[in-house]
């Protein structure tokens, strides 16, 4: 799932790749994804699509928006899979999307859970894409520690700490995902209360945030994701799906494995107490 590294540099790659080409054709889904949601109906995206130049690119939040000439831009949102062909490279049988250039080169979308595509012009009427645009980014100078303070102190004392950071958007791009390490690295348990932080936990876990989601912006997503041109990212996941058997890299304790808020916590029990 797109989370903000992976959406930073998946924007980043599609301008890179594709700005000066021009569409030449779209087609529409060969196996449906029920949970895909389209802005239109294949043949209204085509007619908005064929023919337009692409300009820049860029990923905020959980977003990617494409910009093409006349105003014209496709947005993917976190659970959209999109992946460059090379000209001469095999089209792919399954996918939701499909847009051909006129370099013969061609972009696949498919979906992981569920995700959106949607071409507009000027704005898109979608609440968590205007607050991916208009949020401060955390891997800005902007995003300080006090401003990070200040996001807390406006929050309910009693919600944890993974719903804070990793629920209703609250720091646009920050999901489940990229949350495991950052809470790993300010050795907080996924479920303490917000109002049990002392001075010294909300400090580490600013610095923490800060600093990991460098890391993962740095290293092109993390090694659980793929990039547009269908590589692994660079930045080893301390705690995910892929390393949870594996002991603590810390005290080489057991890792837990937790059902919490919608998706799966990984946690050291041992470096990240839930009671202090």
């Amino acid at each position: 799932m797109i989370e903000l590294p992976e959406a930073i540099t998946i924007g980043r790659q599609v301008e890179q790749t594709l700005a000066g080409r021009c569409i030449t054709n779209v087609y529409g889904a060969t196996h449906l994804h029920k949970f895909t949601f389209f802005s239109g109906t294949p043949e209204e995206i085509r007619d908005s699509l064929v023919g337009r130049t692409v300009i820049s690119a860029v990923g905020k939040g959980i977003f990617v928006d494409v910009c093409m000439d006349e105003d014209v831009f496709l947005c993917i949102s976190d659970g959209i899979n999109m992946r460059y062909g090379r000209p001469g490279d095999p089209v792919p049988s399954k996918y939701q999307l499909l847009i051909t250039f006129d370099d013969e080169s061609f972009v696949s979308f498919t979906t992981s859970m569920y995700g959106s595509i949607s071409v507009f012009r000027h704005t898109l009427d979608n609440k968590y894409h205007t607050l991916s645009l208009e949020s401060v980014s955390p891997l800005s100078e902007q995003f300080d520690e006090s401003f990070f303070e200040g996001k807390l102190a406006a929050e309910q004392k009693n919600i944890s700490v993974k719903a804070f950071l990793a629920t209703e958007q609250r720091i646009p791009g920050l999901g489940n995902g990229v949350l495991q390490d950052i809470l790993f690295n300010a050795k907080l348990h996924p479920k303490r209360k917000i109002h049990s932080l002392s001075d010294t936990d909300k400090t580490a876990l600013f610095h923490s945030l800060k600093n990991t989601l460098q890391a993962m912006t740095d290293g092109g997503g993390r090694d659980t994701e793929t990039d547009f041109l269908g590589n692994r990212g660079r930045y080893r996941s301390v705690l995910s799906k892929n390393t949870y058997m594996s002991p603590c890299p810390c005290c080489g304790g057991i890792i837990s494995k937790e059902a919490y808020l919608g998706g799966t916590v990984y946690f050291c029990p041992d470096c990240q107490p839930l009671h202090v």
